[in-house]
């Protein structure tokens, strides 16, 4: 058992097979908060080459009133689309520098606190995914001004990322979903899970319920949903290989088979969809397999940029490599 970070929301306690199914991840060796700039109130960064008018560095911006720490790296490449990183529930951009600063290389990468985690502000009130798509909107607009944007996202940031794509397609060409919780998690838990249950498998269930209903640091309520298309945009779904929830006494097998229906549901987001199995990861892909989740980001973009469809879409193979 492990407990995700203490907010002021609430002191919400998640079992970490919890903490898998909604996306609520903490490391308490994760280094402090990156702080913001001199100029973040502003919104204004330093500007590096290729960059000119658009946020650089670690700099905080105004979303729907509220203060949004954002971190960009990385120089713009002429008809590269600009790599945006969504972290998972209770996780801040801190979690992301690793595969940022390598990304940065070929291009540019920025990543940001959702309101409630990090050093972004609290939200006022409870959320919904669309008021997560309106602060992601402004985001989009800084890092990135009208040019197109890969959005690569771990957990609750995938379910974001894909569910904010088929509404912005002039903007969003490719999507990386790295353990994207399940379009439909709630009903996932619950159809497994009796509310007769007793012991680990009733307190897994009504913590994620409580969870999906906004008792959470973004306070933000995940209701299922179906996938809704975003055209044939390149599209790289990667589940987990190493099975974590089957730990959960009774209910493990079934829970791990829940997780690996909602991966395969986030295929029809796309026509040009990838499914991968990152091996020896569990939840945390980009943090156990990083060169793995690098590999496929870079490749999303690659194809977004080229306009090229993927190699082999809808396929499912199995990908051991990358550390």
């Amino acid at each position: 058992m492990r407990t995700i970070r203490a907010t002021a929301v609430a002191a919400l306690c998640c079992a970490a097979l919890g903490a898998g199914l909604v996306g609520c991840e903490s490391d308490p060796q994760s280094g402090p908060e990156p702080a913001a700039t001199d100029k973040a109130e502003t919104g204004e960064g330093e500007t590096g080459k290729g960059n000119e008018g658009l946020l650089t560095g670690t700099a905080k911006i105004q979303a729907e009133g509220l203060s949004v720490n954002v971190s960009c790296s990385g120089d713009a490449v002429d008809g590269r689309p600009v790599v945006v990183l969504m972290a998972g529930l209770g996780d801040g951009l801190d979690k992301l520098a690793g595969i940022q600063k390598t990304l940065s290389e070929k291009g540019r990468v920025c990543s940001y606190d959702r309101p409630g985690e990090g050093a972004s502000d609290q939200p006022a009130g409870p959320q919904t995914v669309t008021d997560t798509g309106k602060v992601l909107t402004a985001v989009l607009d800084k890092v990135a001004g009208d040019g197109p944007v890969v959005l690569a996202g771990h957990s609750l940031g995938g379910l974001i990322a894909a569910r904010y794509a088929p509404d912005h397609q002039d903007r969003v060409k490719g999507l990386v979903l790295m353990d994207a919780t399940s379009p439909t998690t709630t009903e996932d838990v619950t159809g497994v899970i009796p509310e007769s249950a007793t012991g680990p498998g009733a307190q897994l269930r009504a913590q994620v319920v409580a969870v999906n209903e906004g008792q959470n640091p973004e306070k933000l309520a995940v209701t299922d949903a179906g996938v809704r298309s975003a055209g044939d945009i390149p599209v790289e779904v990667i589940q987990h290989g190493v099975p974590y929830l089957s730990a959960v006494p009774e209910y493990g097998p079934g829970l791990e088979r829940g997780w690996a229906d909602g991966q395969r549901k986030w295929l029809e987001v796309s026509g040009n969809s990838r499914l991968s199995t990152a091996e020896k990861s569990d939840h945390e892909i980009y943090t156990k397999q990083p060169a793995l989740a690098v590999q496929a980001i870079e490749r999303v973009t690659e194809q977004a940029a080229s306009g090229a469809p993927a190699q082999s879409p809808r396929a499912t193979p199995t990908v051991g490599e990358g550390s």
